[in-house]
């Protein structure tokens, strides 16, 4: 579906209809459970995380001010829920899970390693992480989504990576 026939069922979700929003939830649903899964590594957890989120754009659809920004404005509530419902609670990582995930090129061990860690990096560096290398998102599209400067966004991906080169030779030198 084109960008501008995203907008139009925008425009209609943010005047009221909840079908036009439906619709919008549909187009985006893997999009965000993916996401979600990607902060949470559960599947139970990610389907509420995204549960939530949708129940909070729903809500909240009318402060939506420009059409074409919905899915950078529903990630921000995916990742902001996603932080809300994590905070005290350690992730879980589910071998069948994961096994699900893994992409055919990497073997289920170096997916498991690199989840594991992108979970120890801090927070801001997770998000841009998962936004960039997960989601394809462009820089200007994350500093958008995480209301930080362009700048920031860089700095970060840079600093994550390198903190991943260690985490990930600290755990091979330690295998």
């Amino acid at each position: 579906m084109s960008e501008k026939n995203i907008e139009v069922w925008v425009k209609k979700a943010i005047r009221g209809n909840v079908d036009a929003y439906g619709h919008l939830v549909e187009i985006y649903k893997t999009y965000l459970y993916r996401t979600a899964w990607l902060y949470v590594h559960n599947e139970d957890f990610a389907l509420d995380v995204v549960q939530e989120s949708i129940l909070k754009g729903f809500r909240q659809i009318k402060t939506l001010r420009e059409a074409k920004y919905f899915k950078t404005w529903m990630t921000r509530i995916l990742i902001n829920t996603a932080r809300d419902m994590m905070a005290g609670r350690k992730p879980v990582y589910q071998l069948e899970q994961a096994a699900r995930a893994a992409d055919e090129g990497s073997s289920l061990e170096e997916k498991m390693d690199l989840y594991n860690a992108i979970q120890r990096l801090p927070e801001q560096y997770q998000s841009v992480v998962i936004l960039k290398y997960f989601n394809d998102m462009k820089l200007s599209e994350i500093a958008e989504t995480l209301q930080i400067p362009e700048g920031s966004v860089s700095a970060y991906l840079f600093r994550a990576k390198q903190e991943l080169r260690n985490i990930l030779k600290e755990g091979y030198r330690y295998a």
